[in-house]
C-alpha cells in the first residue's frame, strides 16, 4: 500500500502537467487562434473511397499521411479541432516523459517533455505547417517507449531499430521541409486575416463586419468589408467608414502573381457580382498553388459556379468528389441537378440571371468594363451597381459616376455627397438640381459645415476628395 501511496504521488506532478498543457492547448486554438485549423482543412481534402485512397496513399509514409489527413478533415469543426491538436501536443510530451523516466529522475524528465510540447506547440502555429509532423513526432516517439518496455536490456535496441524501419516506411522522415519550418510563433492579428477570408467563404457577413475592425489596416480587411456591406446593400453608407487604398480594396486582380491566399479571396467578390469567369479562375489557380492541389473550399465554389452557369456535367464531377467527403457530403448531394429543392433552384436562378449573355474577352486587372457587361446583362444586380459606383468614386472619376449614376436606382449618402462636388464643379448647384438628383438640404449643410472643420468629417466622400486634391 505504500509503494503504491509513493507511485501516486510520483505521478501527480506529470498528471498535472498533462492536464494544464492539454487546456493550454485547447483553449489557446479554441479561442485565441480559431481559424488557423480551418484554413489548413480547407486546403485539404479526405475522400470516403477506395480507389482514391490506394491512388492518394501510397508509397513511403502512407500511414502518417493517411491519419493526418484524416484528422484534418474535423478542423471544419470549431471544437473538435482544437481537440484533436491538443490530444496530439499533449501526447507528444507525455510521451517524451514517459521516456526520459526510463533514464532521468522525475523533474528533469517534466523538463524534457515539457520542452517537446512546447517545441510542437510552436510549430504548430506556423502558417504552412501541416499535422503531418506532428502525427510522425508522437508515432517515433510511442515507438522509441514501445521498445523500451521490454524487459531484456539487450532486446531494446534491436527492438527499437526494428521498429524505427517500420516507422520509416509507414510514417516517412522524421525531418522533412514539407513539415513546415523548425520554429514558428503566433501571428494573431493574421489569424483575424484569416477568419475574414473564411467568414467571407462561409458568407457570415456579420461575422465578417466584427473582424473587419478599423484597427486592421490591411487591404484584406477593407476588401471583405466591402464586400460584406455590399452583400447586406448600404456599402453606399458605410464605405468610408473603414480605411480605403484607392479601388484597390474594391476587387482584387486573379493571377499568378498573386499568393494563393489573395486569389482564394480574390473571387468572392467577383462571384458575388455575378462574375462567374474570374470566380471560376480565381478557384482553379488556388486549387493548383495550394499545398496538395486540393482543397475542399475551391471545390465547392467551382460547383457552384458551374451549376449557375448551367455547366451541369462539369458541377456533378466536383460535386460527385465532395460527395464523398464526412461534411461536405450532404450539401453536395442536396446540389446535384436533379435532386435541388425548390429553394435551391430558386437561388440558382437569381444568379443565372446576373450572367452576361454575350461572350467577351475580359480580366480582372479591368474591373469597370466587366461591372458594366454585368449591369447591361441585368440592370438590378445591385452588388455589381454598388460596385460600379464606388469603383468609379476611389478613382476620383466624377464624369464616370455621373453616367453611371441614378438617383432612382440607389440612394445612399456618398452618392448624394459626390452629387453635390460634381454640381459644385459645373455650377449646377441649384434647387432644381438638387431635387433631381434627390439631394436634401440637411446634406447641403452638412457639406458647408465640411468646408469649415474637414476632420470632423473623415468618413464622407468630400474628404476622401479633398485628400485627392491636396496630394495632387
Amino acid at each position: 500500500m505504500a509503494r503504491l501511496n509513493k507511485k501516486r504521488t510520483e505521478s501527480f506532478p506529470g498528471r498535472c502537467a498533462a492536464a494544464l498543457a492539454f487546456l493550454a492547448a485547447f483553449g489557446f486554438f479554441q479561442f485565441a487562434y480559431p481559424y488557423h485549423l480551418i484554413r489548413r482543412e480547407q486546403m485539404t481534402l479526405f475522400v470516403y473511397d477506395w480507389d482514391y485512397l490506394r491512388q492518394t496513399y501510397g508509397g513511403d509514409g502512407w500511414l502518417a499521411r493517411l491519419v493526418s489527413d484524416f484528422l484534418e478533415q474535423f478542423f471544419h469543426l470549431p471544437v473538435v479541432g482544437p481537440l484533436v491538436v491538443a490530444l496530439l501536443l499533449t501526447g507528444i510530451g507525455a510521451v517524451a516523459y514517459k521516456i526520459s523516466r526510463k533514464f532521468l529522475g522525475r523533474w528533469p524528465s517534466l523538463a524534457i517533455g515539457a520542452a517537446f510540447y512546447v517545441w510542437s506547440f510552436f510549430r504548430e502555429t506556423g502558417n504552412l505547417y501541416i499535422t503531418r509532423y506532428t502525427v510522425v513526432m508522437l508515432a517515433y516517439l510511442a515507438l522509441v517507449l514501445l521498445a523500451l518496455q521490454l524487459r531484456r536490456a539487450w532486446l531494446r535496441p534491436v527492438a527499437a531499430a526494428a521498429l524505427l524501419a517500420a516507422g520509416a516506411w509507414a510514417l516517412g522522415a522524421p525531418f522533412h521541409h514539407h513539415y513546415g519550418k523548425p520554429w514558428s510563433v503566433p501571428k494573431i492579428e493574421y489569424d483575424r486575416v484569416i477568419g475574414l477570408d473564411d467568414e467571407t467563404a462561409r458568407e457570415h457577413w456579420d461575422q465578417v463586419l466584427k473582424l473587419s475592425r478599423k484597427d486592421l489596416h490591411m487591404q484584406e480587411a477593407s476588401y471583405c468589408y466591402n464586400l460584406a456591406h455590399a452583400m447586406k446593400g448600404d456599402l453606399g453608407e458605410a464605405l468610408f467608414n473603414h480605411s480605403q487604398d484607392h479601388h484597390w480594396t474594391l476587387l482584387f486582380q486573379v493571377s499568378g502573381d498573386q499568393t494563393v491566399f489573395t486569389n482564394g479571396l480574390a473571387g468572392e467578390a467577383w462571384f458575388h457580382v455575378g462574375d462567374m469567369t474570374v470566380a471560376e479562375q480565381s478557384a482553379i489557380t488556388s486549387l493548383q498553388a495550394s499545398p496538395k492541389h486540393t482543397g475542399a473550399r475551391y471545390l465547392v465554389r467551382l460547383a457552384r459556379v458551374n451549376l449557375i452557369s448551367g455547366e451541369d456535367a462539369a458541377a456533378q464531377k466536383y460535386l460527385d468528389l465532395l460527395g464523398k467527403t464526412l461534411f461536405y457530403g450532404k450539401w453536395a448531394r442536396s446540389m446535384m441537378p436533379g435532386r435541388q429543392d425548390e429553394a435551391t433552384r430558386a437561388q440558382l436562378d437569381a444568379a443565372r440571371a446576373n450572367l452576361v449573355r454575350t461572350d467577351f474577352v475580359h480580366h480582372s486587372d479591368v474591373p469597370r468594363s466587366v461591372l458594366l457587361s454585368l449591369l447591361e446583362a441585368n440592370p438590378s444586380n445591385r452588388v455589381a451597381r454598388n460596385y460600379l459606383l464606388c469603383f468609379d468614386l476611389m478613382r476620383y472619376d466624377l464624369e464616370e459616376f455621373m453616367q453611371d449614376y441614378a438617383p432612382d436606382m440607389i440612394p445612399a449618402r456618398i452618392y448624394h455627397e459626390a452629387v453635390l462636388i460634381w454640381l459644385s464643379q459645373h455650377d449646377r448647384l441649384t434647387d432644381a438640381e438638387l431635387a433631381r438628383y434627390g439631394v436634401d438640404a440637411a446634406t447641403v449643410d452638412r457639406m458647408n459645415r465640411f468646408g469649415r472643420a474637414p476632420g470632423k468629417y473623415r468618413n464622407t466622400y468630400w474628404y476622401y476628395y479633398m485628400q485627392a486634391l491636396e496630394g495632387r
